[in-house]
């Protein structure tokens, strides 16, 4: 029976699957569930072929047949429905409900670490989840599953935001959701599915991979190395353990971890770490490194790691005088494998720990190669000064050892899709908020097609022109105190390029970062900027959603004027604050530095056309910002916030940043990376 309220739609589907007898539901079919209050709302499952299955919602029923494949699908007019909560019923051969079914708007949430990063490890989270009691925001988590084709379905349950839960939450799609509930009083559902680390090309399904030539073509020589790289990696333990034996150069017997005094009595000698390349100075043999470390009290019980970087030998890694993670040659997977390991909870302590380390280098001399930002323990970083004790010496190899084989690929292109999105394509969505880019800012000439594809891939997939609205990278690293190259921000210039595409918005975040943390803790700005977009372009709420952007410029005797977009009642110098933050979760904070002393706005660069940067003087002149600098007589271009972690206070009144840019167009440190 159809009726204006509940209008059901039936559509077999031709697709391989095993018939079942019981109905059966994808695990986003659950208790607690929000669904999208649309005309066309499916929901769907198996049975026996044949078997008809009758949906039953806020007293109202329809029904579908089951195909031959055993599979079934009906779409609900939820349009006009009250936001329950209900029960949803599905009867067969079999009964199944579902319980506290809420009705009102689903986003997906999805990208890299910064998305995945919980609220409870966000700044005052303890008075925020303790307060965050809402039935009406839930979120569901999909379980982390990397697959090599397109899966049908996902592991996951809904959860209710609450202070037994919301801990749990994804941090920015915490407050994207509760900026959305409390303005319009409906119910929000965050489907949550992301992974730190990942490239984008995970995400994009096979098909739009295989769409752009030289993305197909890198995936099929990793498919390749990845079918290769057994056989090699076995050759290489074997030849290895030959030449060690041949050479006299297999490790000797340990007696363990040194229990100090660390005194120079006691062969203990300060070294500075991480090495410098090219530098090494442990030669080869076996050698203890130690150092102290105290854990903050906030820190303890969170899952962290230990980043050693690049290790040139083999290392044996504690904790408190317990080993917790190592690589020896038979598990090493080769040249330029980076020591990222996981601290067990159970090992970590409030206050002092001390960090042991063993390096066995038979082959070249011992170093530790990270980037000093690079080299940490949770939130603490290590670089500086280590003790070093020598177990033994062995003289430089008289032949050289066998090289490993460069490491494959352990997750290939598009896995993250077909584990993590795949299942979620038939879900009825209000739209999707994306945190995402890091791991592609080596290439990011190359985001600037692969963003775009993924996000109409993902819209091919929904069958849908869904609203896309993502956040541009953060500002992290060392502060320049010169005008130079940045991969980061030609990866924000990718990003800033998307936009170009309909429905789509993007929060800018180059002042919400901290120097020495690429996860930072303040995702309560970055939630409630990607809510303002989406409020104000979806919801038609009259609100500021984003910051200055540039539009275009002139050159005025000796000046460059620069005329932007939402000026949102006018652009403003912000005050720069005294300190910048290196790393909040241990309150380190560094005094912050002008660039162009005097001005009233920073960072802003200029050039010629000997294209040679230099800071510049910049000041609001009403609608436009003009910019100079007595270096420059003929400037030709400028650049704004054009770095990894920029000095810069343009604003608009609204409070919100300017996005950086540049008005030139000189080929980029990514440039080779064009796809």
């Amino acid at each position: 029976m159809m009726n204006r309220h509940f209008c059901c739609l039936l559509t077999l589907l031709v697709l391989a699957g095993s018939a079942l007898a019981d109905i059966k539901l994808p695990a986003i079919f659950s208790d607690h569930m929000v669904l999208k209050r649309s005309a066309k709302t499916p929901v769907w499952g198996k049975a026996a072929p044949g078997e008809t299955v009758t949906v039953e919602v806020g007293g109202k029923s329809c029904q579908a047949t089951a195909g031959e494949d055993g599979k079934w699908r009906v779409e609900l007019d939820l349009s006009n429905s009250p936001p329950g909560p209900f029960e949803v019923a599905l009867s067969g051969k079999n009964r199944v409900v579902i319980r506290d079914v809420v009705v009102g708007e689903v986003w997906l949430a999805s990208g890299q670490s910064n998305m995945e990063f919980p609220l409870k490890g966000t700044i005052d989270s303890q008075a925020e989840i303790a307060g965050s009691a809402n039935p009406l925001l839930r979120q569901f988590l999909v379980a982390k599953k990397f697959l090599p084709a397109p899966a049908e379905e996902c592991a996951g349950q809904w959860t209710v935001a609450g202070p037994e839960a919301s801990g749990t939450f994804s941090g920015v799609g915490y407050y994207f959701g509760k900026a959305l509930q409390k303005e319009l009083r409906v119910p929000v559902g965050i489907i949550h599915s992301s992974q730190g680390g990942t490239r984008l090309e995970l995400w994009a399904s096979p098909e739009a991979i295989g769409s752009v030539e030289k993305l197909r073509l890198e995936n099929e020589a990793d498919r390749k190395a990845q079918a290769d790289y057994p056989a090699k990696k076995q050759a290489f333990v074997s030849a290895f353990a030959e030449w060690l034996k041949a050479h006299g150069r297999e490790d000797k017997p340990s007696a363990g971890v040194p229990k100090g005094p660390f005194t120079t009595e006691n062969g203990w000698s300060p070294v500075m770490l991480p090495s410098k390349p090219g530098k090494e100075t442990l030669g080869c043999g076996a050698f203890w490194i130690h150092k102290e470390v105290n854990l903050p009290a906030s820190a303890v019980g969170q899952p962290f790691r230990i980043n050693l970087g690049d290790v040139r030998g083999f290392d044996s890694v504690y904790l408190n005088g317990e080993k917790i993670a190592g690589t020896s040659y038979e598990t090493y997977p080769g040249f330029g494998f980076r020591r990222y390991y996981p601290i067990p909870m159970e090992r970590q302590k409030e206050g002092a720990n001390s960090i042991d380390i063993r390096i066995y280098a038979p082959a070249e001399g011992a170093a530790l190669l990270s980037a000093p930002a690079q080299f940490y323990l949770g939130a603490i970083n290590l670089a500086g000064e280590w003790l070093l004790k020598r177990e033994y010496e062995l003289p430089p190899p008289d032949a050289p050892a066998p090289q490993a084989p460069v490491p494959a690929r352990d997750i290939l292109a598009s896995a993250m899709y077909n584990g993590m999105i795949a299942p979620l394509t038939s879900y009825a969505l209000s739209g999707v908020i994306w945190y995402q880019g890091e791991a592609n800012s080596g290439r990011a000439y190359g985001y600037r097609v692969a963003f775009p594809m993924l996000i109409n891939d993902w819209r091919k997939k929904w069958n849908a022109d869904l609203p896309f609205y993502f956040c541009q990278l953060a500002n992290y690293g060392a502060k320049t105190h010169l005008p130079a190259e940045s991969d980061w921000s030609e990866l924000r210039e990718a990003q800033s390029m998307t936009l170009s595409l309909p429905k789509t918005g993007q929060a800018v975040l180059i002042d919400v970062g901290e120097a020495d943390d690429i996860h930072p803790r303040n995702k309560a700005d970055v939630g409630e900027r990607l809510a303002r977009i989406a409020l104000a372009k979806d919801y038609g709420k009259a609100i500021a959603f984003s910051g200055p952007v540039y539009s275009s410029m002139a050159v005025e005797a000796g000046k460059i004027r620069l005329k932007f977009t939402h000026l949102e009642g006018g652009l403003v110098a912000r005050p720069l604050p005294p300190t910048y933050p290196i790393r909040t979760l241990l309150s380190q904070t560094a005094p912050l530095v002008p660039n162009s002393p005097g001005s009233d706005l920073e960072g802003f660069a200029i050039c010629g056309g000997d294209r040679n940067w230099v800071w510049a003087d910049a000041k609001i002149d009403g609608d436009s910002v003009l910019v100079w600098s007595d270096k420059v007589k003929n400037p030709a271009a400028v650049r704004y916030a054009w770095a990894d972690n920029p000095t810069c206070n343009l604003y608009n009144a609204a409070g919100l940043p300017a996005s950086p840019f540049r008005t030139d167009d000189f080929p980029g440190r990514t440039a080779k990376t064009v796809l």
